[in-house]
């Protein structure tokens, strides 16, 4: 185990970011100076959990957030902090709503049954001016600008040090790219287990988000922060191995498209829970501006709407690009880290528990034949839906645990009463002389 103090005498560390992820996503820390942090890896960092996105009351005793020392990344761009994934107790036990805490649960129960879950993320995000109104480019304005040489080079001395700094890493990023929209980007890094995935998720994100202010800009992974133009997808490519993590149990080339019994029983897991997932994948009222959105100026929003999968073919919900593994196109940028992999490995778990069937496996394009498909649910309209969904479906609540369960459910059912309350601009255009 990586003693924390002795590292910080090693890389000059001055400080340490004990970080934890909130219900909501958010990213909480407290920065302690290294002459402290023996103490903190033994004890904990105290924070009182209703300042965050958590369910509990200001009478609450402290939580603690314990690092996990295996975490420790030093911060590249300012070398004299490191950053540190923490697991959140309470009175000496873990505290159960906490998102890593529900990972390591099912990242066990995996394991439990002799296999290792790996996946990898594809993480979009815009770079829009500060106040956060408008793409920050004004010379990107094509049509069809994915992959548009110009506009990535135009932003190259933010995408080459993001990239920099994850090849000093060791994370084997291996691709860049201009997205689908005007001012919107990707980048992809190496797939590993889940829950080393959905640690480094959060840094990326904290990592664009730092690396675009010190360049004057301002970075969203919101799902659909432009009206038009496509949103920020977070697509999860999955596969299981065995626990040596060699064998890829997943992979059986005289099954259909590669795919052996046991991927296709995971599989059917996700599509069995899909519309109860969305609410874990697509976790904010703007998510469903996405999922369910009209053509944008691109001419497609490459986001499913109907729990549907097929071969290697971008319209659908999962796609089975290859052997041994599929993409799920569902997850938006919103998506917490640590509960995107954590709903997957539940859903996939629950498949493989029941032999789980997929369902048909369709191949047409979705966004023109979409309309022939009269059999397959629909992926919900909002967020309400969602919440529904996943409060109806109590083996995916069993999976994620009753006490993670009931809180993510309410606070999302506080979220969304608010949102319900607020008097929009569009009822006072709309309405106001009715």
């Amino acid at each position: 185990m990586t003693d924390l103090a002795a590292f910080a005498r090693e890389k000059g560390v001055k400080y340490f970011m004990i970080s934890f992820t909130d219900l909501f996503g958010g990213q909480r820390a407290k920065l302690v100076p290294a002459q402290a942090i023996a103490d903190m890896q033994q004890d904990g960092a105290g924070f009182a959990g209703f300042a965050t996105w958590l369910d509990m009351t200001p009478a609450h005793p402290d939580m603690l957030a314990v690092p996990d020392p295996a975490t420790v990344i030093q911060l590249p761009w300012k070398p004299e902090v490191a950053w540190v994934a923490a697991n959140c107790v309470m009175e000496g036990a873990e505290v159960e709503q906490a998102p890593r805490n529900v990972l390591r649960k099912l990242v066990a129960e995996a394991e439990k049954e002799g296999l290792r879950v790996k996946t990898g993320v594809e993480a979009e995000f815009f770079l829009l001016t500060p106040e956060g109104t408008e793409i920050s480019d004004d010379a990107d304005t094509a049509a069809k600008p994915c992959y548009d040489q110009q506009a990535v080079m135009r932003r190259y001395d933010v995408i080459a040090e993001i990239c920099d700094y994850m090849l000093d890493l060791g994370w084997g990023p291996y691709q860049n790219d201009h997205e689908d929209a005007n001012g919107q980007f990707e980048m992809n890094w190496e797939f590993d287990d889940a829950l080393v995935t959905a640690d480094r998720h959060s840094f990326f994100k904290f990592m664009v988000k730092s690396v675009a202010e010190k360049h004057g800009l301002r970075a969203t992974f919101m799902p659909k922060p432009i009206e038009g133009l496509t949103g920020n997808g977070c697509h999860a490519h999955i596969s299981v191995w065995d626990l040596d993590g060699k064998t890829n149990a997943f992979a059986d080339e005289a099954k259909e498209l590669g795919l052996s019994d046991q991927g296709r029983t995971f599989l059917g897991g996700i599509m069995k829970h899909a519309t109860a997932l969305a609410s874990l994948t697509n976790p904010t009222v703007n998510s469903y501006k996405r999922i369910n959105a009209p053509r944008t100026v691109s001419g497609a929003t490459w986001a499913p709407n109907t729990v549907t999968w097929t071969g290697n073919n971008r319209t659908h919900m999962v796609r089975v690009p290859g052997p041994g593994r599929f993409e799920l196109r569902l997850p938006d940028g919103a998506a917490n880290p640590y509960l995107l992999q954590a709903v997957i490995i539940a859903a996939g778990l629950s498949g493989l528990r029941s032999k789980a069937d997929p369902g048909p496996r369709y191949d047409i394009d979705m966004y023109a034949e979409g309309h022939t498909v009269k059999d397959a649910p629909k992926l919900p309209l909002n967020l309400l839906d969602a919440i529904r969904a996943l409060d109806a479906d109590t083996e995916l609540k069993t999976m994620l645990g009753e006490a993670f369960s009931g809180s993510y459910i309410k606070m999302k059912q506080q979220e969304w009463d608010s949102y319900v309350s607020h008097f929009s601009n569009w009822e006072r255009e709309n309405t106001l002389d009715i």
